[in-house]
């Protein structure tokens, strides 16, 4: 095993409410110095296959502020790989020293190769996989987001015995591969939801591809508009809460996710004592570049 990971632990959260609710979040955010929460499990047993395989280099795909690009840079900087990226929009090739997600990856030693947006959408096509190989050679590749079936197994291991007395589990979703890999991790009697974090229904038939258990449930209603969308009402929501608790979320996932559980407590969803449990899927890379769009429009920052 090249990974170690250090044990995460699950923290109480402050609520106040009168049906004897408690919620506790799991701090996978802290499992590893560089490469935290569901990013570090889904990189686990690809890396691993990667070894196996003798292969030198990751190739994998992501936006601008991809919480996945970041992390697989540092992973390969770590582990000793190379790391190429296929970044979602040809204008960001000029905006590298501007974009703290992008810098930072190329500092890790990832190279980057921008694509118009249409091309992106070619990721999973395998003649555009074939134009890559003829371009960087013979590497081993990583979906967007990191979900595969490996990705999906390293995310079976969040859950831990201690964890089976949690009536709910609850996890943002971005492609469905850590809340697929919760499924498959629960028990039968527990209750897994997901809090999407991008607009439509189309990460249902997703997690069904790797969901080996029926007991899940996407909640839809708490994306404020869609990926990366935020408002003041969110903003607020996350700096209270890291001044309450002492936990950083992030914008794009695990604020959307805890913003909807606290939510849902305040208009009665849980029934009376119920146990929840969260997931800190990481993500806090992502801050510094929100704030740098926060400013431009003249809204709060997350503190």
């Amino acid at each position: 095993m090249i990974f170690k990971v250090e044990q995460s632990i699950n923290e109480a959260v402050k609520l106040k409410n009168s049906s004897n609710v408690s919620l506790y979040i799991k701090r996978e955010d802290a499992i590893h110095n560089i490469i935290s929460g569901n990013k570090y499990r889904k990189l686990k047993y690809n890396i691993e296959a990667a070894k196996s395989k003798n292969k030198t280099v990751l190739l994998t795909f992501g936006g601008a502020f991809s919480n996945h690009i970041a992390a697989v840079a540092a992973a390969g900087n770590v582990y000793g790989f190379k790391t190429i990226g296929v970044i979602r929009g040809e204008e960001l090739a000029s905006k590298i020293d501007e974009n703290t997600t992008l810098n930072y990856a190329r500092n890790c030693g990832m190279v980057f190769k921008f694509v118009s947006r249409s091309d992106f959408r070619k990721k999973n096509d395998s003649n555009f996989i074939e134009a890559l190989r003829m371009e960087f050679g013979n590497f081993y590749v990583i979906p967007e987001g990191g979900t595969n079936s490996l990705a999906v197994k390293g995310c079976e291991e969040i859950l831990l015995e201690e964890d089976y007395n949690f009536d709910y589990v609850c996890a943002p979703v971005g492609t469905g591969g850590t809340l697929a890999g919760l499924i498959n991790g629960s028990k039968p009697n527990q209750q897994i939801l997901g809090f999407s974090a991008l607009k439509g229904d189309f990460l249902q038939e997703d997690i069904s591809k790797f969901a080996k258990q029926n007991n899940w449930e996407l909640v839809n209603n708490y994306h404020f508009g869609g990926y990366a969308k935020i408002n003041t009402d969110l903003i607020t929501f996350i700096n209270r809460f890291k001044t309450e608790n002492k936990i950083q979320l992030d914008p794009i996932y695990t604020g959307k996710m805890m913003y909807g559980i606290v939510d849902m407590i305040k208009n009665n969803y849980f029934p009376e004592g119920s146990r929840i449990l969260a997931v800190h899927t990481g993500g806090i890379q992502g801050i510094a570049g929100m704030n740098n769009r926060l400013k431009q429009k003249n809204l709060p920052l997350i503190q």
